[in-house]
């Protein structure tokens, strides 16, 4: 589903609730909508209950017939699917022709989709790439992939082999997520969600007690104002914010 799509059906969202579950209650199902949540992907609605193909249908054509939502732009509904956690070991930190140019996420995903073995698998995130050690020439690889409650997909690949170049890579499980936290309501490095003290959120741009979506709303530097030395014009609609802060944890301009 297209960013549009999602923004305009959130609008209504609890009105959305209502109609989908006086639908299901004509159907004599016993599964509720409790409430639908969103995020850059698309929407996710919650139910009382597992939900069952039928009623996966009465929801997907009720989204699909709503106001200002383009059908061809939704996609077919799924049940939710877990993370499984995989490494890659045995590649260099500079497979490519030119000794300076290091491995990159993007080379990774560049390796994945030319691998057969990963040809059912769908990313969870970026892959991050980490040197084994810091004198070494080689990294491990973490992957973070969608799978079935069962694992059947992490277990397919885990110990198989594959080519990198003139390399031979294996893929071992993993535990989860290694690296730092970063808290996506204060965007400080080093905790998780349950252990923030910050009520409320932080904008990433300005670090203001604002949602970083209402930056613009919230914050002067987007605002007009004519009664300062240097006129200061407001930021045109749709444009992001232009300005520039320090960063909230190294204080860098970044």
């Amino acid at each position: 589903m297209s960013s549009e799509n999602i923004i305009s059906f959130m609008k209504s969202s609890s009105l959305h609730v209502a109609n989908i579950n006086r639908l299901l209650r004509n159907t004599k199902s016993d599964v509720l909508v409790d409430y639908i949540r969103s995020d850059n992907t698309g929407i996710t609605v919650i139910t009382s209950k597992v939900t069952q193909q039928s009623d996966m249908s009465i929801i997907n054509q009720y989204v699909k017939n709503s106001n200002n939502i383009n059908s061809l732009q939704v996609e077919e509904p799924h049940l939710p699917k877990s993370k499984s956690y995989l490494k890659i070991i045995g590649i260099p930190f500079f497979p490519h022709a030119n000794p300076q140019e290091k491995l990159m996420s993007n080379d990774i995903e560049t390796i994945l989709k030319q691998n057969h073995i990963f040809d059912n698998i769908s990313l969870a995130s970026k892959p991050r790439v980490i040197k084994v050690s810091l004198k070494s020439d080689m990294v491990i690889v973490w992957l973070d992939i969608w799978d079935v409650q069962s694992s059947n997909n992490t277990k397919m690949l885990i110990n198989r082999c594959f080519n990198v170049g003139n390399y031979i890579a294996t893929i071992r499980g993993a535990n989860m997520n290694p690296g730092i936290p970063q808290y996506k309501n204060c965007w400080k490095w080093g905790h998780a969600t349950f252990s923030c003290r910050i009520q409320g959120a932080k904008c990433v741009k300005c670090n203001s007690l604002h949602k970083s979506e209402h930056h613009r709303e919230f914050r002067w530097c987007c605002k007009a104002n004519t009664k300062i030395n240097l006129p200061r014009l407001e930021t045109k609609k749709g444009e992001p914010c232009p300005h520039s802060f320090k960063c909230s944890n190294c204080h860098g301009d970044h």
